[in-house]
């Protein structure tokens, strides 16, 4: 593992800069990759974990710079839930840890550093400093995760009968004797024009 000032500088690079919310997620995936015992995500480690996130803001690239987990190799998981919270899941023990940024630090940001006017500036800044249990509520927690959610998992790829688009990962539906993808069973986030 990098110190927490590489891993700020890291998710300055791959962010574009440095907000309070890359400072909770590097803090965020750091606690929960000591707690699983993960040490070298990146490196011999980087096939035990799997990292569920539930909000899609800056947190989230900085939990991704420090674990390496990414949607591309999925290893990385969202859930839009709207929450600065993540699980991490080494999935050769099968633990998981759920971490959740705490409420109650945002005021205790403005308690520690008064002296600075902007709210963005108190956080970075005391975020760095806080002790992780006034930061985050912890977990431990169990997830699930069927062969196809795993990275690497090669299944069968389905046509739907619709449309005749592809399907990897069991994500068809099945209905009336019918195999459909998502979007033409109905669940769109699209209109065709």
């Amino acid at each position: 593992m990098k110190s927490l000032d590489e891993y700020l500088h890291d998710a300055e690079q791959a962010h574009g800069h440095l907000c309070a919310g890359q400072v909770l997620g590097v803090r965020m995936a750091m606690l929960g990759l000591a707690k699983l015992a993960i040490d070298d995500p990146r490196g011999k480690d980087r096939k035990r974990l799997v990292t569920f996130v539930e909000i899609d803001r800056c947190a989230t690239d900085a939990v991704t710079v420090v674990t390496g987990c990414r949607l591309g190799k999925r290893a990385l998981k969202f859930r839009d839930w709207g929450k600065m919270a993540a699980t991490f899941v080494d999935v050769t023990t099968g633990k998981a840890i759920r971490v959740a940024a705490r409420e109650s630090s945002k005021a205790l940001a403005r308690q520690m550093h008064p002296e600075l006017e902007s709210k963005n500036q108190q956080q970075m800044l005391a975020y760095r400093e806080m002790p992780d249990e006034d930061l985050f509520s912890t977990q431990w927690v169990k997830v699930e995760l069927p062969p196809e959610e795993f990275p690497g998992y090669k299944g069968e790829r389905v046509v739907c009968e619709a449309c005749g688009e592809g399907i990897n990962f069991r994500r068809e539906v099945r209905r009336d004797g019918k195999v459909l993808c998502c979007a033409c069973a109905g669940e769109k986030y699209y209109e065709p024009l």
